[in-house]
């Protein structure tokens, strides 16, 4: 999170903003978001900004920048005050890289004190927050202080553009490292009332290896001490009114979940087969239903739109791939998708039972994905309701065609004579 007055000493106005990051950050930029703050005190509004990529031909060192377009240009001598909130994936690496069941886990946390900035920077301060007051060592870039869960490092006057001072600080980190290598949803749509959820996860430990033989004797009757960078405990918040739910892997069902309905929201604490450890990898299922009428609306052009949740229903984890795979009626024509943030975005076809043509199914895949992304988005479609009287009437036509048969078979003489 960074606060940022940012003052036009240049001689015409600046529609824009440039935020800069090193390359080693890009590939783990999940999300940035920036605010304009209007008011003051507990009048205060927040507007939100546009934020774009920006190419530069002559980024020094390989730095990517984005754009914050501003609502109103900002004259010579105007200055603004924006809010910026951006996050990175993937940004501790655990030191040692593999401890043992009774060892806490160590992290490396590598960042600047000193934003990156194409700007000239008058004066910064840059705060760090640890989750405990264990720390093994941070690098000191005077004047660098230390109070409790906290490093401070500055302020600095009067730096040029694109100045870095890299840091590392080493510090105890024992939370859940749990990352979703690949999370694969299917929405299947029925307008005979229902939507049918299945995800397939791929569930892994992110943290620190574990090394040595695993004691399941120790973990159970020391929990405060032994395996404390483990994690056996998953919560996935679902939409109210779910139903029909179930959480197997590969062998068969798994009884141990429990499901807590609510008026907003409904809560489904899983636990795996086994404590996952650093370098421990889980698969499973979890599949419901819910009431059509909750998520289908019609737009006032006729078309038919699905309003569902983007992201990962699993609280506090990070999703390395994404695919989200909307199943329409058959039948429906010229889908679209309407995202608040750039996905990867293509058509497939899908078969099932008494299907004649085949079911559109729109495919959204996004990399990166953290709890922000919990976010609606829409699929428009045009459906005609002739379409949901064809698998009644090839039933029906089935079910004559064979009463026919019987008929027609027990009126014939098939046997021999003279």
């Amino acid at each position: 999170m960074g606060l940022f007055q940012v003052e036009n000493t240049g001689a015409s106005p600046a529609s824009e903003i440039l935020l800069a990051f090193p390359p080693t950050q890009v590939d783990h930029l999940a999300v940035v978001k920036a605010q304009v703050a209007t008011g003051k005190r507990k009048k205060k509004t927040y507007t939100p900004l546009d934020v774009n990529p920006k190419e530069l031909p002559d980024a020094p060192n390989g730095t990517k920048y984005l754009s914050i377009s501003l609502l109103n240009p900002l004259a010579a001598g105007e200055a603004v005050t924006l809010e910026v909130l951006y996050i990175l994936t993937h940004s501790l690496e655990p030191f040692p890289v593999e401890i043992s069941q009774s060892e806490s886990q160590l992290v490396y946390y590598h960042d600047s004190a000193l934003i990156l900035s194409p700007y000239h920077i008058k004066q910064q301060i840059t705060f760090i927050k640890t989750p405990t007051t264990k720390v093994e060592s941070f690098t000191v870039v005077d004047p660098t202080h230390r109070a409790g869960t906290e490093l401070k490092y500055g302020p600095y006057n009067d730096r040029p553009p694109h100045s870095y001072s890299p840091v590392i600080v080493h510090l105890e980190n024992n939370s859940p490292f749990a990352v979703v290598e690949e999370l694969v949803r299917e929405v299947e749509i029925s307008h005979w009332g229902s939507l049918q959820i299945t995800e397939q996860y791929k569930l892994a430990h992110a943290g620190a290896r574990h090394k040595g033989v695993f004691s399941r004797v120790e973990y159970q009757s020391r929990p405060g001490h032994s395996g404390v960078s483990s994690f056996r405990h998953l919560l996935a918040r679902l939409p109210p009114r779910v139903h029909s739910v179930y959480y197997r892997d590969e062998i068969g069902n798994i009884s141990s979940s429990r499901l807590r309905l609510g008026a907003l929201k409904s809560e489904l604490e899983i636990e795996p087969r086994y404590p996952l450890f650093g370098g421990w990898k889980a698969t499973f299922v979890i599949g419901y239903g819910l009431p059509l009428e909750d998520f289908l609306f019609e737009s006032p052009d006729g078309r038919r739109y699905l309003n569902f949740s983007y992201g990962c229903p699993l609280v506090e984890t990070v999703v390395d791939k994404l695919t989200i795979k909307v199943v329409l009626p058959e039948g429906s024509k010229e889908p679209s998708a309407v995202v608040p943030f750039p996905v990867n975005q293509y058509l497939e076809k899908k078969y099932s039972y008494l299907d004649i043509v085949g079911r559109t199914v729109v495919v959204l895949e996004k990399n990166n994905v953290v709890p922000e992304h919990n976010i609606p988005f829409q699929v428009y479609y045009h459906f005609n309701p002739i379409f949901m009287l064809a698998e009644p009437l090839m039933l029906t036509s089935v079910f004559f065609l064979l009463f026919v048969t019987c008929v027609a078979y027990l009126h014939i003489d098939l046997s021999l004579r003279k």
